[in-house]
């Protein structure tokens, strides 16, 4: 005899309040359909998988057991947030993932109540739902701040500074960590998870409050010893003194994929009055598809796939991607150099530093998500002498600026800055968007700014900053494939602050910084057919600027555009303040300045953000006919 098909639960949850109603002895199955929901819109779209198939069961859970969004749940980073997404109205969009107009790949307060906190950054999680428990307790509010927080997030300083002042949040603070890097062990069994139980539920913590009190009447002495007791018996049994010295109340380890052991614990905690709370969960990557849990990076992140299968639907060949350039690059080099080493912030294989560690063991460092200390650490490096390549996001090393600035550049060390995803990163947005490293180290004093053309430009460029022993020096290249320009086996080193003429021309003079050269030459060669001779400089440095080129073809032209991936502030500034100090604009020289527009954008297709941002061909040449125009109009107004 077969038995009946279940009837699909899914379907009958679009809020939490739907997910409330349901009985705990559903709660499986709503999770098996929504692991299987998310890895078929993963799969259309693409995005982070692993991560989210990890968190399936502890999701439910959380929303099951806490007043959601009355409590605020903030999710660390926000990759494993898909599955919260389906949960919480937006099951119907979760194929627009990461597209133009869709859903964000990460957590988005415009997006819905449910994610009161945005994040795309790791580690903050602590500090933000910190502030929502004070914020409710201060204003007599019903909830509590919840932070679902990953041991990777773990290893930021960040994470400790918000643990170290949570006291006053008393039990409205709870912190999940999310420990998927261990595997389910023994310990992580029956045994543990009948402890976890026991250490969180009112029961016990009734005692243990009454024994305190009765042994606190009893003496100091006797009072402390018995807490000592209590804390390095737990803490023994489960690795969490160091969270019981931060004045968090530790429970766990307990399998994060087992709703039988985190409803009661979760249950526990929430109607419970001691302290702050860190339940530490184990999960496993990839949970529930054999495809993940089979992958090396158990599919954090991933283009379309097949479902069935699991293949990824990656294009084939075409040219090297720039991370891949840079870190083949600088192999090479230290094959020569026993000085040069390599520094990145938990990204090895986004970064290319993991080709340099694969040639250069010894010599490679990943120092987790920790982009402060990793930065003064090279500064500590370049002081004894080593030639350090910094090689972080542009997004990331925004958390690291008063390092540059305090333990680099004031110090004038030689560190090299390898800044990776510069402009704008399509799917991922503005969170990740490489926007604002031009106007953030140009402005500084003995630094060195430059910006790859293309992929050979990327090789001198290593070349030419592993050389360079005078300062701090950095140079920014985009996220994907190159142009498919041959990189020549000599590199060559580049001469500091001097740029280079592409095309010459007598008209208007484009002044390219970084990767939008090939719309630049589009741009001159459109301008060409409408009888405008364009010439096109790759200016290579924002800092020192190569005012002598610059000069020259301010003189020689009537028209100068400066074109770069980046914000206001930047190289435009630059030139125009150049200019202006040389009195350079006084004989009706048009000068105009294209940069990214004063906004954040939404995550698209790049060419369509290009689009937006106003810097592909056709922008140029309309920005340069304006400004014609306007020149024209400006001589016959003279005239009259």
């Amino acid at each position: 005899m077969t038995s009946r098909p279940k009837t699909p639960l899914l379907d009958t949850v679009n809020t939490p309040d739907d997910l409330r109603k349901l009985k705990k002895d559903q709660l499986r199955q709503l999770s098996d359909e929504l692991r299987a929901e998310m890895i078929d819109a993963v799969g259309t779209t693409g995005g982070h998988l692993g991560s989210g198939l990890g968190v399936v069961e502890l999701t439910t859970a959380i929303h099951y057991v806490f007043d959601t969004p009355t409590d605020k749940l903030v999710w660390d980073v926000g990759h494993q947030c898909y599955p919260h997404k389906i949960l919480t109205g937006r099951r119907d969009r979760i194929r627009t993932l990461r597209q133009g107009g869709g859903l964000s790949g990460f957590t988005k307060r415009a997006e819905s109540e449910y994610d009161p906190f945005g994040a795309a950054h790791s580690s903050t999680s602590i500090s933000a739902a910190l502030g929502f428990a004070l914020a409710k307790k201060m204003q007599q509010l019903p909830g509590r701040g919840i932070a679902v927080i990953g041991d990777g997030a773990m290893s930021a300083g960040m994470a400790y500074e918000a643990m170290n002042n949570a006291e006053q949040a008393g039990n409205r603070l709870v912190v999940i960590l999310n420990d998927n890097d261990m595997s389910i062990a023994p310990p992580v069994g029956g045994l543990s998870a009948y402890l976890a139980r026991m250490v969180s539920s009112s029961e016990y913590l009734g005692l243990r409050s009454m024994a305190s009190k009765i042994a606190r009447k009893m003496g100091r002495r006797v009072w402390g010893g018995l807490e000592k007791a209590e804390e390095y018996a737990r803490g023994m049994a489960t690795g969490g003194t160091l969270f019981e010295e931060l004045g968090f109340y530790y429970v766990g380890p307990i399998d994060g994929h087992n709703l039988d052991h985190l409803i009661p614990v979760l249950e526990n905690v929430r109607d419970g009055e001691q302290g702050p709370v860190l339940i530490h969960v184990v999960t496993k990557k990839g949970k529930g598809y054999a495809p993940a849990e089979n992958s090396a990076d158990k599919y954090h992140g991933v283009a379309k796939f097949d479902v069935v299968t699991g293949e990824q639907k990656k294009s084939s060949g075409g040219p090297p991607a720039y991370q891949n350039v840079f870190g083949e690059t600088l192999a090479k080099i230290a094959d020569s150099d026993p000085r040069i080493c390599a520094i990145t912030a938990a990204m090895p294989s986004g970064t290319g530093v993991d080709k340099f560690a694969k040639a250069h063991p010894d010599k490679a460092f990943d120092v987790g998500i920790a982009e402060q200390h990793g930065v003064t650490f090279a500064a500590g490096l370049a002081a004894e002498g080593m030639r350090p390549f910094a090689a972080i996001y542009s997004t990331f090393l925004q958390r690291a600026y008063d390092q540059v600035v305090h333990d680099v550049a004031i110090q004038n060390l030689p560190v090299r800055f390898a800044i990776d995803r510069a402009g704008l990163v399509g799917a991922d947005g503005c969170t990740h968007a490489g926007s604002f490293d031009i106007t953030y180290l140009a402005t500084l004093p003995n630094f060195v700014v430059m910006a790859a053309a293309d992929e050979a430009e990327l090789a001198h460029m290593t070349y030419t900053a592993a050389e360079y022993d005078d300062g701090p020096i950095a140079f920014r290249y985009p996220r994907g494939s190159g142009t498919g320009v041959a990189i020549p086996d000599r590199l060559e080193k580049l001469e500091i602050g001097k740029g280079r003429i592409v095309r010459e021309g007598s008209k208007v003079a484009i002044l390219s910084l970084g990767a939008r050269l090939e719309e630049a030459k589009k741009a001159a060669d459109q301008l060409e057919a409408k009888g405008l001779s364009a010439t096109v400089a790759d200016l290579r440095f924002a800092k020192p600027l190569d005012t002598a080129l610059i000069e020259r073809l301010m003189r020689s032209h009537e028209v100068v555009v400066t074109v770069e991936e980046g914000a206001v502030g930047g190289l435009g500034a630059h030139v125009l303040t150049f200019a202006s100090d040389q009195g350079l604009t006084d004989a009706g020289l048009k000068v105009r300045t294209m940069r990214l527009p004063d906004m954040f954008q939404d995550q698209d297709d790049p060419a369509k953000q290009y689009d937006e941002a106003g810097l592909n061909a056709p922008h140029i040449v309309d920005t340069v006919l304006s400004a014609l125009r306007h020149n024209s109009a400006g001589v016959e107004e003279a005239r009259a």
